[in-house]
């Protein structure tokens, strides 16, 4: 019996670790998110609702954060950074990295870039390790023509476990795509 204790509590220890790990790295994805009726049919920022079969306004709607989320990212994909920058604003952690990455990449992408960039800073001071952010700050750093800086970020995402993440891959394709010892 007390084996089996131990085993368990080393398995839950050990799968906690292993999470824990996970999301230290953030969420990493090569695959953009699938259109959905946020994307298909709502519009204003308003977004698809599957209980109430219906757009419903982010704010209101009682959702949870990561359905927000998932439909901020959905939006800011299909190029409505406006309606994404209103979805992430009724996501409660607004302090969550994940939350102030896509701020950073929504206002960059609809052209303010100085203050996508102070999003990706403060996604990166809410989390050190999200490698996603730091991929994203890169890839703005290498439109701004600051390469040295953009490098910078390709080696903190290797040295965070990332070179095997789209986030490293899309970052040094952004390079040039040639793997250098940085």
């Amino acid at each position: 019996m007390y084996r089996k204790t131990t085993f368990l509590v080393l398995a839950a220890f050990m799968a906690s670790i292993a999470s824990q790990s996970a999301m230290a790295i953030g969420e990493d994805t090569s695959e953009p998110p699938r259109k959905t009726k946020t994307t298909t049919q709502c519009k204003n920022g308003k977004i698809w609702d599957a209980r109430k079969g219906q757009c419903v306004n982010a704010k209101k709607s009682g959702l949870s954060d990561d359905i927000l989320f998932e439909a901020a990212r959905e939006l800011a994909y299909a190029g409505q950074y406006e309606n994404a920058i209103k979805v992430l604003g009724a996501v409660s952690d607004q302090r969550g990295a994940r939350v102030l990455n896509y701020l950073g990449y929504a206002n960059r992408k609809a052209g303010r870039i100085e203050l996508g960039m102070q999003f990706y800073k403060r996604a990166l001071q809410a989390d050190e390790n999200y490698i996603l952010a730091r991929s994203y700050l890169g890839l703005a750093l290498v439109e701004q023509g600051r390469i040295e800086e953009a490098k910078v970020q390709l080696v903190e995402i290797r040295d965070r476990g990332g070179e095997n993440t789209w986030a490293y891959k899309a970052l040094l394709q952004s390079l040039g795509g040639t793997r250098h010892h940085y």
